[in-house]
């Protein structure tokens, strides 16, 4: 099984979509079909079926998906040994995070890596935590910087490197919300939620959950820098992570308020696949990363 031919079955298997398939390996719709009839001539199997809601994967498809996963990233750990074993410490990059974690502290940690390591190519990607997660999977990214406690897909490795404080952003000059809030009292008040799987949306269901109130949702925004904007023309509140909001707050375009929840921090975790032999540029950078972040003030 050629591996250009296991990549497009992947992209496919993901997509359910031959024309959304093709657009992420580069090819040709016809191309993409083609290399899924030569997998299944090879293997003597369907692998998709054609569903109402797109292709869907067969028990043998499924069956395969698991497989070339494995054999996809069996490729990467062996060229990357052979490039460790011959002394190759240079190399290429590709790092993934949120868009708050980029832009307020992965920045200027990169800035200093990049004058310590003048000889490695470094990219750097934005992106949600979900497709964080899938593009370490698929081998897009080495590396992703995000909020939470990880992952329990016991082929990724998780380093938390930092806890970043949380707060509760309101409009400037909220008076109703100057003293100490309740649950029950932000309940009546107008919720800007980022999306699900988020690990604030996360924060905020579960501490209503407990509190036994539902919060009255203005909106579900994908942006914490539109959400910062939205809180400040008195849209609504929402819960943010500090960093992401410190410069509104420093020109008090917004105010922040005690979080009467019960968690007041989130970890910033490195979170990178796991191999046989650790890429040299990667290795250089989990260990910089972990010398140069300290944990946030709370």
């Amino acid at each position: 099984m050629h591996p250009r031919l296991l990549t497009t079955f992947l992209a496919v298997s993901r997509h359910r979509n031959i024309t959304r398939a093709a657009a992420e390996v580069h090819l040709a719709q016809s191309s993409v079909s083609d290399q899924i009839q030569s997998l299944e001539a090879e293997l003597g199997a369907t692998l998709l079926v054609r569903a109402k809601a797109g292709l869907e994967l067969t028990a043998a498809g499924e069956a395969l998906r698991l497989y070339a996963e494995e054999m996809l990233a069996l490729a990467d750990e062996a060229r990357a040994a052979v490039a460790a074993a011959a002394g190759q410490q240079a190399g290429a990059l590709t790092i993934g995070a949120l868009e708050t974690i980029a832009s307020a502290q992965l920045a200027p940690f990169l800035s200093r890596f990049r004058a310590a390591h003048g000889d490695m190519d470094l990219r750097l990607t934005v992106a949600g935590s979900g497709d964080l997660l899938r593009r370490l999977e698929t081998g897009e990214i080495d590396v992703a910087f995000s909020f939470g406690e990880g992952t329990a897909d016991e082929r990724l490795a998780r380093r938390v490197i930092a806890a970043e404080p949380i707060v509760l952003i309101v409009p400037p000059g909220h008076v109703a919300l100057a003293r100490a809030p309740t649950m029950a009292g932000l309940a009546a008040a107008d919720f800007l939620t980022t999306e699900r799987g988020c690990v604030y949306r996360a924060i905020v269901d579960r501490a209503f959950a407990e509190a036994g109130v539902s919060p009255r949702r203005a909106a579900e925004v994908g942006s914490l820098a539109a959400i910062a904007r939205l809180v400040a023309t008195g849209a609504g509140i929402a819960l943010v992570p500090r960093l992401a909001v410190a410069d509104a707050l420093a020109r008090d375009e917004i105010g922040a308020v005690a979080w009467p929840g019960p968690t007041r921090t989130v970890p910033l975790s490195m979170i990178w696949r796991r191999r046989r032999v650790q890429p040299p540029a990667l290795r250089r950078l989990l260990a910089a990363a972990s010398e140069d972040f300290a944990p946030a003030v709370t």
